[in-house]
């Protein structure tokens, strides 16, 4: 699937939660994005590679091998490229300091806008009471939710035959349910306060596969999304200038912008 030949130029770039393998993995679409933009700083945010799915099972199509060929690719040709493992991929945590053909792997990292703003930029595992407290629980979780996936491949693989665009059933019963709603929002008011808590402007954050930009008092909340559900990412303009990007329709869709 091809969006445009034009090669779209980004300050910055920011995706996570691309869970490379497993079935959900939106390898084709995020291909695409990869090819189609070009940037100066590109952050990985987390659970690029899912450890917890690979041990159970070994799932590596040749798309998700040419995602990470695309990568190394854009640290080779200059852009400054960094890793900032999520839980799903903790295992890269213990190379925090190292560089990998040109990617540095980071605990966490500090963003500087073209407009002079800090951003904190997180995976956010460290602030998910599932994830912190309850680690059994979480994989639980995420064997349920891998069956979702499955028949989400299902009914997106009918879509595409009958002309639709992508759509996700995880995403969509994730909007219609108020435990997840309350979820999300406390996790959201928990980065919040640790970007206070570091004196920074912002925080770009991932992990709970929820696309958002806002302002929560005074400090500007930014979720990228994921490459399973939505397929988004966030991008920062030349000026300064912050978008989330949705790559799953023709043309890309411009979700929210914040001001510079």
């Amino acid at each position: 699937m091809k969006h445009s030949t034009t090669v779209r130029r980004y300050r910055a770039i920011w995706i996570s939660d691309v869970h490379l393998g497993t079935r959900g993995c939106q390898a084709e679409l995020l291909l695409d994005f990869l090819r189609s933009t070009e940037s100066d700083h590109l952050y990985l945010v987390g659970d690029i590679v899912d450890g917890w799915r690979l041990r159970k099972s070994w799932y590596w199509p040749q798309s998700h091998n040419d995602v990470v060929q695309k990568l190394l690719r854009k640290a080779r040709k200059g852009t400054r490229v960094v890793y900032i493992p999520g839980n799903h991929d903790e295992g890269f945590r213990d190379y925090v300091g190292l560089q990998f053909g040109g990617v540095t792997v980071a605990e966490d990292a500090i963003h500087v806008t073209a407009d002079g703003r800090r951003l904190l930029v997180i995976h956010g595992d460290q602030f998910d009471a599932v994830v912190k407290y309850a680690k059994w629980l979480a994989h639980v979780g995420d064997t349920a939710y891998t069956l979702l996936l499955h028949l989400n491949t299902g009914v997106n693989y009918v879509r595409r035959k009958l002309g639709f665009t992508y759509w996700s059933i995880s995403a969509y019963l994730k909007q219609k349910a108020k435990k997840a709603v309350e979820y999300i929002g406390a996790y959201e008011t928990a980065l919040a306060e640790e970007a206070r808590r570091r004196h920074v402007d912002g925080v770009v954050c991932g992990h709970i596969h929820s696309a958002e930009m806002r302002d929560m008092q005074g400090v500007l909340y930014c979720n990228d999304g994921d490459w399973v559900e939505s397929c988004t990412a966030l991008v920062e303009h030349e000026t300064g200038e912050l978008e989330l990007l949705q790559w799953t329709a023709l043309p890309a869709q411009v979700l929210m912008k914040a001001a510079a």
